[in-house]
């Protein structure tokens, strides 16, 4: 059998305290398209939303349990520490600055990593959030064909002390930026990033676990002495946009993650069908991993198991998405419940609050 690799990120789960706050922050801020209003399957009292492009495409989609009571997370070893957004150009880069800004958001950058450019800020519930230029790319410094083989050491500009803060500071789109414009439309998840407190351990997982490929070795552009590894789809002639799986190597002594509000509850990759998930279990089972029956979530069908400094993981199906039981054109509109759980729609109804 050819060897399994996960084609990127399926979607992210995030915790959030309020979900009509969360609904105004997302589709109204940084115009992602709410493609399902629907409960959490596991505990059907809170709001499960759904964010991505037109479609909720594979790779595009934040998820939020609302969970109003949860203690507010802390991000650490065996957590995430950022999700990050894709924008094709640093003109678009600057023009979300401005937008941002305008609406009273604290924006660094933007940020010189070498290969993308970058902003970061925080969304309502203090979850760290970056939006990253597609490019130049991971093969700028080292040859396509050879990606991550060799330590890279950032050029003196992109680190601290000696890159030019002010004038990061001061960069900006010139005018104020009322609408999102086309250009503009952020294209699905970037990279996320974590924090391990083994990265060579962690190297070694995630090639075997996911199929992922080491494509870089450097650091912590903001920590210099800590190391910073990128992993992705590549197949040595292209790195495949959106399966940028990041991680800070921190020591043992730094704290582990938390989970709450604010923090990311797992990270879902993907598989093409319900038949590749089956290998993915059988594969997963083989190295020694705990992984959970196959859960029927509607939309697409997940297996979950940890890595081994606690990330919980996710493999999801791309089919059969989010238009199985609502037009594409009004996804998101109404409240949508699994057929186990219509039965219970009142007072499932009367335990959740307005949305919008």
């Amino acid at each position: 059998m050819p060897r399994l690799r996960t084609l990127g990120f399926h979607h992210i789960t995030l915790v959030a305290s309020d979900a009509r706050r969360t609904l105004a922050f997302y589709r109204e801020v940084l115009g992602l398209r709410l493609v399902k209003r629907t409960v959490n399957f596991d505990d059907p009292t809170s709001y499960h939303l759904y964010f991505g492009d037109a479609t909720g495409a594979p790779g595009t989609i934040v998820t939020f349990f609302e969970w109003p009571t949860a203690p507010h997370g802390r991000y650490g070893v065996g957590g995430v520490h950022h999700l990050a957004f894709s924008v094709p150009t640093y003109e678009a880069l600057l023009k979300w600055k401005r937008r941002l800004q305008d609406r009273g958001l604290a924006v660094s950058g933007p940020m010189p990593r070498g290969y993308f450019t970058s902003l970061y800020f925080r969304d309502p519930d203090g979850q760290v959030l970056e939006i990253a230029t597609a490019g130049p790319g991971y093969a700028i410094d080292e040859p396509i064909e050879a990606l991550g083989r060799t330590v890279m050491a950032p050029s003196p500009s992109q680190l601290p002390g000696t890159r030019d803060e002010a004038e990061i500071a001061a960069t900006t789109h010139p005018e104020p930026v009322a609408a999102i414009t086309p250009e503009m439309e952020l294209t699905g998840l970037h990279h996320v990033s974590g924090m391990t407190d083994d990265i060579e351990r962690a190297s070694d997982f995630y090639q075997q676990a996911l199929g992922l490929t080491l494509v870089k070795r450097t650091i912590n552009q903001d920590d210099p002495d800590t190391p910073h590894w990128f992993w992705a789809n590549y197949d040595g002639t292209r790195v495949l946009p959106g399966s940028g799986w990041t991680l800070f190597g921190w020591s043992a002594r730094h704290p582990k993650a938390r989970a709450g509000i604010g923090q990311t509850h797992h990270v879902a990759f993907r598989a093409k069908d319900a038949e590749e998930q089956l290998a993915w279990q059988d594969h997963l089972r083989a190295m020694g991993l705990e992984v959970s029956p196959v859960m029927d979530r509607h939309y697409f069908r997940s297996i979950y198991f940890q890595s081994p400094d606690g990330q919980l993981l996710e493999i999801a199906t791309d089919g059969p998405g989010f238009a199985v039981d609502e037009p594409a054109e009004t996804l998101g509109r109404a409240l949508k419940l699994p057929a186990w759980l219509e039965p219970h729609r009142a007072a499932i109804e009367g335990d959740l609050g307005p949305l919008d």
